[in-house]
């Protein structure tokens, strides 16, 4: 039986502009319109019992702001965000970022701007996933899903903080380290999950941890992590490893440590989170965490198109995808001068 699919392919166009033709939407020229209703004559669609299928526009809303100003230069974020595209492109979808800046006046709503341009669904990553807007979104019917957030009742795809905090700590207490501080970022269900990670693999070696060792900064900000670090430096029983909120941070805190004569790992060691492919070319090279951002932008785009094409057999769950330890040269082994 003849698809949107064969009649994308026969005009060269994507599958979401046949559907628009077909259904006669105005975002779509009459040139264009000709040509697909002519192609799908040729192959025998039947345009008078359209299935399903003609009903959907083919198209996916991505709502991704991002705080920090980065945008897609943000190395994980641009690599999860191209492997959903590329997803969902070769399932015949189009992707169109949602761009509705708080700055101008009487502009939509996500959820009025989803409803307007007709998308079949919404993927949600880095935004303020309590804003009223956000909530507004995830209550409408709206099929959706989140990258690296958390609500009930809809489909979430994170990587694995708690088990990749458990790995760095893991490794850097096998090397003798006892006095290790985390300098976490802001409220998140990224950063609860890696300070549970950090706390419980403490617990379970008898590592008390001060309240001094663990700091808040805002992600991705070198200022506010250089003076963090500073601070940790500073105190009267300064950690011998301090572990960083994301690796672009990290070059804050490395500054820092630089700035006071040390020198890393010999006098203190350090840890990322991230695999920011740039810091694995620094000397030493950073020991950090790689996530999966291809299979975590690939397990989003299928389960999306799962919920969209396929509501029924598509199961609400949180999706983790595991990351990488990349043990680096960062971390001394200290074990061997506490004999």
């Amino acid at each position: 039986m003849t698809s949107l699919k064969d009649i994308s392919l026969r005009c060269g166009v994507s599958i979401a502009t046949v559907s628009k033709a077909i259904n006669n939407k105005k975002d779509v020229s009459d040139e264009t319109k000709e040509q697909v209703m002519k192609a799908a004559r040729e192959l025998g669609y039947c345009l008078s019992t359209r299935t399903l299928n003609a009903t959907r526009t083919y198209g996916i809303g991505v709502l991704f702001v991002d705080e920090s100003n980065s945008g897609l230069m943000h190395d994980y974020f641009a690599g999860v965000l191209d492997s959903f595209k590329r997803t969902a492109e070769d399932r015949g979808y189009d992707i169109t970022f949602i761009n509705c800046s708080t700055r101008q006046p009487n502009r939509s709503t996500y959820l009025e701007h989803c409803r307007r341009h007709g998308f079949d669904g919404v993927v949600l990553a880095s935004i303020d996933f309590g804003s009223s807007e956000v909530l507004e979104l995830i209550s409408s019917d709206i099929p959706l899903v989140t990258i690296d957030h958390v609500f009930d009742n809809r489909i979430s795809v994170m990587s694995d903080n708690v088990g990749g905090m458990n790995e760095l700590m893991e490794l850097i207490i096998s090397k003798g380290h006892r006095r290790i501080a985390y300098i976490h970022g802001t409220p998140s269900t990224v950063t609860s999950g890696r300070i549970a990670g950090y706390f419980r693999t403490a617990q379970r070696y008898g590592i008390e941890i001060p309240e001094e060792y663990v700091v808040e900064v805002p992600y991705r900000n070198v200022e506010a992590t250089y003076m963090a670090t500073e601070s940790l430096l500073g105190l009267r029983n300064p950690p011998t490893c301090i572990l960083f909120s994301d690796d672009f941070g990290a070059m804050g805190g490395l500054n820092a440590i630089r700035a006071r004569g040390l020198s890393v790992p010999e006098d203190i060691s350090v840890a990322g989170f991230d695999g920011m492919r740039a810091l694995q070319y620094l000397d030493p090279r950073l020991t950090t965490i790689i996530q999966d951002s291809e299979s975590i932008g690939r397990a989003a785009a299928e389960k999306l198109i799962g919920l969209i094409e396929d509501p029924r057999t598509t199961i609400v769950e949180q999706v983790i995808v595991p990351g990488k330890l990349s043990e680096g040269h960062t971390i001394s082994d200290i074990s061997a001068k506490k004999k």
